[in-house]
């Protein structure tokens, strides 16, 4: 046994000091290689022994909803780029737009999503938004066709949805969360675009106050506040970082198990030829419907219903996002909504004495519509921080040396975070108003290029964009036809609570009152 505990103590210590020496060869490997790529040392930022100190303020700038202006300050202090050690790893940290363009679109084969599979997988499974390579390339190539301008052109389905929602607005100027009809709005539309087969959540039992029979795909029952909590818990398992399977708990499985049982419903009725089925009506015999081709690729349910939940998050959450800070906006501004209000109406006319056809062309007629869409994007994109994770030793353009011009060196497996928001944010990029609701600022603007990302960029860019943009402009537009007047109606001041797992959303929700003029609708 003393013999055994010998060989086994000198078998641990030949293997740390291998470690060591494998370190400090790596270090000198790469000084030499950066050193011959011009690349200097970025500013590290002080964080603490081994980062827990800056890991300890990040977490609770997150509990707190605050951590996107945290993440502002932190680029405020130390500059557009730098490192922080983060649970003893150094992640690079970059709100640069040179940086953001070399990572997602001139050195994209550098870079892939690192850990996001391992940290997303419970959920979302393989899909879009976790896979990297071919599996990527082949779900972006399957999900292309759904988003042709005809199919986002054709706003027709969104008409019957939208009117529902209006339905829920309360009559008698009280106040209400319009966010939370947002995101129900979206989950009904994103659901028909893409599964042929809306769940109607604006019409169920639980929510409805018509009186007015229909069908209900009762599968969504429950299903908005589980994809919530999935999503806070994935945030954390990014957080967490290496540890990430530390964060799975009972309620995070619990949650993920009811947000595939709404999938599951429509994957049964893909794969069973039996099965009563009303995908498409008969004016809709050309529309591409994502499920259906999905089915065709494949008749694995589970591969089917990753698919499916990766498109979906994108669908409802984004959309929903940007609509609610368009009204969180509105409200917080009512001269830019009389304005926009009056540009909609000597368009399209009021509700009840309409002028032209609401359409994909005529929504870009209404150019100070885009406006204030481009301008709430700016100040709260859906997916406001994401990052990329080296897949060999590589280089960023710039933030290194003393001036922050030199390009830095990123090693192999090496972490870089970057902030869309904080990028939107900045004054030098923006003007001293950067912070502040201008819609103004687009007039005349030329292409704001890679410091404006809502929707990300180069090969990755979202395919859904255009249809984002429409289904938010038809609803603004429905919306502006029906109420002349519009008023804040949450108490709190300053900048919102802002929850950013996946994506972003209000915290508090989006409280507001709108009301109409009888005699002028």
């Amino acid at each position: 046994m003393a013999k055994y505990s010998i060989a086994l103590g000198a078998f641990a210590a030949l293997y740390f000091a291998a470690r060591i020496v494998q370190s400090l060869f790596a270090s000198y490997r790469h000084r030499q290689l950066a050193r011959s790529l011009s690349c200097k040392p970025p500013h590290i930022a002080p964080s603490g022994p081994f980062g827990l100190v800056a890991f300890y303020r990040l977490t609770q700038a997150v509990k707190k909803k605050v951590w996107l202006p945290w993440v502002e300050g932190e680029f405020r202090e130390h500059g557009t780029t730098f490192v922080r050690p983060f649970l003893g790893r150094k992640k690079y940290l970059t709100c640069e737009p040179e940086n953001l363009r070399a990572i997602l679109a001139t050195q994209f084969a550098d870079f892939g999503l690192g850990n996001r599979y391992k940290h997303f997988h419970p959920l979302l499974g393989d899909g879009i938004f976790t896979l990297d390579g071919k599996g990527w390339s082949h779900s972006r190539a399957l999900l292309r066709p759904q988003f042709s301008r005809e199919q986002v052109a054709d706003i027709r389905q969104l008409d019957e949805h939208v009117s529902r929602l209006i339905a829920h607005v309360p009559t008698d100027g009280s106040s209400f969360d319009i966010q939370e009809l947002f995101f129900r709005l979206t989950l009904d539309t994103s659901t028909e675009f893409l599964f042929g087969e809306s769940v109607n959540a604006l019409l169920s039992s639980s929510y409805t106050n018509s009186g007015v029979p229909v069908k209900s795909t009762q599968a969504h029952m429950g299903f908005e506040a589980a994809f919530n909590t999935s999503q806070d818990y994935l945030a954390w398992r990014s957080l967490a970082q290496s540890l990430y399977w530390l964060i799975n708990p009972k309620k995070f499985r619990d949650a993920n198990r009811v947000c595939h049982q709404l999938v599951d419903y429509y994957v049964k009725i893909a794969l069973d030829p039996n099965a009563t089925r009303d995908f498409k009506s008969s004016q809709d015999q050309e529309r591409y419907i994502f499920l259906e081709a999905l089915a065709k690729d494949t008749r694995d349910p589970k591969l089917l219903r990753d698919q499916m939940l990766n498109i979906l998050l994108a669908g409802r959450d984004t959309t929903a996002s940007l609509l609610s800070s368009v009204f969180y906006l509105l409200a917080h501004n009512p001269k830019v909504w009389a304005k926009l209000r009056s540009k909609v109406i000597n368009k399209f006319g009021t509700i009840k004495e309409p002028k032209d056809e609401i359409t994909f062309t005529s929504l870009k007629d209404v150019t100070y519509l885009r406006y204030v869409l481009d301008e709430a994007l700016r100040l709260y994109p859906p997916v406001p921080f994401n990052s990329r994770t080296a897949l060999k030793d590589t280089t960023i353009p710039v933030g290194g040396g003393a001036d922050r011009l030199s390009p830095i060196f990123i090693p192999k497996g090496t972490t870089v975070l970057y902030s869309v928001s904080a990028m939107h944010r900045r004054t030098d990029l923006w003007g001293p108003d950067a912070a502040k609701f201008v819609p103004e600022r687009w007039e005349g603007a030329k292409m704001r290029g890679w410091q404006y990302l809502p929707f990300n960029g180069g090969p990755r860019i979202c395919l859904g964009q255009q249809y984002a943009l429409t289904e938010a402009g038809f609803v603004i537009v429905k919306l502006l036809q029906t109420f002349d007047t519009i008023e804040n109606a949450d108490p709190r001041t300053g900048e919102p609570l802002i929850n950013s797992n996946v994506t972003m959303s209000h915290d508090n929700g989006v409280h507001i009152k709108l009301f109409s003029n009888e005699k002028g609708q």
